[in-house]
């Protein structure tokens, strides 16, 4: 390439010696100048190609050496290398073994944890110690192993949860009253069961972490046992209902209807029945009294026949018996028997009516019955039968004013027939008198 960039400048010079007019002696001095500069330059390319091909010797053997140390270098590696995946393959199925465990272990934890959170927050320990479910939910919620302190955690708060259970407990706190309003008070805690303050029950709200009073308390012989119980001194023995279910069978308790609400269920019908009880039971207490004083009576005057008194039926027989001595024996038969005839009415007096009220009453229970079973079928008409308590206003009716009127009924039953049983004896005891006296009467 330079050569002929010399032979190109070499016709240049020519051209413009030609050009210039210049002679071909300078024309050749020059050429052969330019030669001149052309094999130096070539000898120098000579020696600078020499001196890189020896470099180039001295590289190549120089990478040969490099070429053969890595190759080394390689076999070493790769027997390194499979003996590194030899060893991966054996910490991989160790890893796996071990992260199933562990898998394991977080899902027990984290169940464990959910479960005792979701007990804690229902828990009536809670009342007494507050927030305990806050780590536990962070367990159950986390996606990373639990670390040893919530596991700490964990099995402190399972420990505690056990050995409350079984203790009762005193301490001071704020309750709710059955009106809203916050209080502090003295709140015995019974295991996780039952809460008693001032002789009362309460309640646990989870939402508020609140003890509440019952709106409605038990039956007063539940709260005599509460009042017992607070007022125990330690280490004395008295009696306690406890609620088992931690709650359900107190709810169902206080639900139960007392008397009046059991009353108000019959209706009008069941008001009906219970006025017609009342006056039929009234009736028979009245003429009960009576026939006892009035037995009483003839009891004495059986103890002194010969002076007749008129305060009792016997005597006023015996009086009647008296005044017709003048006349024959068929006229004294026929005079005791229009005054026995007298005296039984006054002795079976309210009787019919008291064995109507008995028959009218369960016909009244029966009436209230239909209606009930009538108002049932109309609110299933209605509403269908999706929700119960819908018919339960009918079907209380109907069961509610049939007990009444049982309840009125059996006991009228019996007193009517003590009634009668008791006149009876009256009246018997008014024939075998009037006998009596015939018979003594026709002898003399």
């Amino acid at each position: 390439m330079n050569r002929m960039v010399l032979i190109v400048a070499g016709l240049l010079l020519i051209n413009t010696a030609w050009a210039e007019h210049l002679d071909l002696d300078q024309l050749l001095r020059d050429v052969k100048k330019s030669q001149g500069i052309e094999g130096r330059i070539n000898r120098q390319r000579e020696a600078r190609f020499l001196a890189e091909k020896n470099r180039q010797q001295q590289l190549l053997a120089e990478a040969k050496a490099a070429l053969a140390r890595a190759e080394a270098r390689s076999s070493t590696l790769k027997s390194q290398l499979d003996a590194n995946e030899q060893g991966l393959t054996i910490l991989e199925t160790e890893l796996n073994e071990r992260s199933g465990i562990l898998g394991e272990l977080l899902g027990v934890a984290k169940q464990a944890a959910g479960d005792l959170s979701v007990e804690l927050h229902q828990s009536l320990v809670s009342a007494q110690f507050p927030d305990r479910g806050v780590a536990l939910e962070k367990i159950a919620d986390s996606k990373a192993l639990p670390t040893i302190e919530q596991l700490e955690t964990l099995w402190f708060n399972l420990l505690q949860e056990m050995t409350e259970s079984g203790k009762v407990v005193r301490f001071d706190t704020e309750i709710l009253a059955a009106t809203g309003e916050p209080q502090s008070a003295e709140v015995v805690r019974i295991g996780t069961f039952n809460a008693l303050s001032g002789g009362k029950y309460l309640r646990y709200l989870p939402e508020t972490g609140k003890l509440v009073e019952l709106a409605r308390q038990p039956e007063g012989r539940y709260l005599d046992l509460a009042e017992d119980f607070i007022a125990a001194k330690q280490g004395q023995r008295v009696d306690i209902g406890i609620d088992p279910t931690r709650g359900v069978l107190l709810s169902l308790l206080i639900q139960k209807p007392d008397l009046l609400e059991r009353i108000q269920q019959g209706g009008i019908i069941g008001y009906i029945i219970l006025l017609l009880g009342a006056v039929g039971f009234v009736v028979a207490i009245i003429r009960l009294l009576q026939l006892y004083s009035t037995g009483r009576k003839m009891d004495q005057q059986l103890y002194d026949l010969q002076s007749a008194n008129t305060d009792n039926p016997l005597g006023r027989v015996i009086l009647a018996s008296e005044q017709s001595l003048a006349g024959n024996l068929e006229n004294l038969e026929l005079m005791l028997d229009e005054a026995i005839t007298q005296e039984v009415p006054k002795l079976e007096k309210g009787l019919p009516m008291i064995k109507l009220l008995a028959g009218v009453a369960p016909l009244l229970g029966l009436l209230g019955t239909v209606t009930g079973m009538i108002a049932t079928f109309q609110a299933i008409s209605l509403f269908g039968t999706g929700d119960p308590k819908l018919m339960a206003s009918g079907i209380s009716q109907a069961l509610v004013t049939t007990m009444l009127g049982l309840m009125v009924a059996i006991p009228l039953l019996f007193l009517h027939s003590l009634l009668a049983s008791r006149s009876r004896a009256l009246v018997q005891i008014l024939d075998e008198q009037s006998a009596g006296l015939i018979s003594r009467i026709a002898g003399k």
